[in-house]
């Protein structure tokens, strides 16, 4: 058994494609088969069920790619004891985050990191929190920024700042003449969400599920407008289409004209998300992590409240 083998099957099993998994490696797809067999065949199990053109990793395999995973961790950890005097802060840090964090966050984020840590850029990744999770367990990347509630084995989670949220209105709605509202208040209103698989859609719907259960005025049900990211949502704010709930930050009236677009805020029971850095419990560069977390709650975000 050999750190290469390990490293070969860990990729097959992320690609589910030898082919794939060759190409990631850098070697030929033959070479790879070879050496899966050979480790297979002397660990007297199959990590792999192989079907034409899909792979899929048996119950046992899933087990030996996690725990190859963590050996393969363990090594890289054992080169940087071996290099005296290594500087955790001189490398790359593999950063994600999801959709409504990273373009909102990140601008503050990297002039302040670059000031603590010259040496360490950040390689920027941005997805679902259910495939960051899974990205952050394989070790494809070093630590993810995500909204709590986030319960994963074998990681640890550092809560950052909480973010209210405030409401988006275009600046002729009448809930502009409104001193004081709250989220049912949007019973009747058209709200515009990110589609599925983003967490922020269900943080929304938590606190104001009417916003895509209620009915249209002939009885039918309404229509829920979607869009795939916040910026969209916001011009289809700005092109009257309905009104949106918004992470704070993300809620950029200033980039509008005034007789386009309203931020309003909750006067009370204000729905708010927690802003978390995730990483491995074994990544070998704790420093790393926490200059990063240093230099995230130095940001300035003037509407999120740190937790530190």
């Amino acid at each position: 058994m050999t750190l290469n083998e390990l490293r070969y099957v860990v990729a097959v099993a992320r690609e589910r494609h030898f082919g794939r998994a060759a190409e990631s490696c850098f070697i030929s797809q033959p070479t790879l088969s070879v050496a899966v067999k050979k480790l297979e065949e002397e660990l007297g199990v199959s990590l792999f069920e192989r079907r034409k053109g899909e792979v899929s990793v048996t119950p046992i395999g899933e087990q030996i790619v996690a725990q190859a995973q963590r050996v393969l961790e363990e090594a890289s950890g054992i080169r940087q004891i071996a290099r005296q005097g290594q500087d955790q802060l001189d490398g790359t840090l593999r950063l994600g985050a999801i959709y409504t964090i990273g373009p909102y966050l990140l601008p503050h984020l990297i002039p302040e990191l670059r000031q603590r840590a010259p040496r360490m850029p950040l390689i920027i990744e941005e997805d679902y929190t259910a495939n960051l999770a899974e990205k952050l367990k394989r070790g494809d990347t070093d630590a993810i920024l995500i909204s709590l509630p986030f319960d994963e084995p074998g990681v640890l989670t550092l809560p950052l700042y909480r973010e209210p949220f405030v409401l988006l209105l275009p600046s002729s709605h009448p809930l502009n003449k409104k001193a004081d509202f709250d989220v049912s208040d949007l019973q009747q209103e058209d709200v515009l969400l990110l589609g599925a698989g983003h967490c922020f859609r269900d943080q929304v719907l938590a606190v104001c599920p009417d916003c895509i259960h209620r009915s249209a005025n002939d009885g039918s049900p309404a229509q829920a407008l979607e869009g795939g990211s916040l910026e969209t949502i916001r011009y289809m704010v700005a092109g009257g289409l309905g009104v949106t709930i918004l992470p704070c930050s993300a809620a950029g009236a200033e980039r509008f004209s005034e007789r386009l677009l309203n931020v309003r805020p909750f006067k009370r029971d204000t729905p708010s998300r927690v802003v978390a850095l995730a990483w491995r419990k074994s990544f070998p560069r704790p420093e790393a992590i926490r200059i990063l977390g240093d230099a995230i709650l130095d940001c300035d975000i003037s509407c999120v409240e740190t937790m530190h």
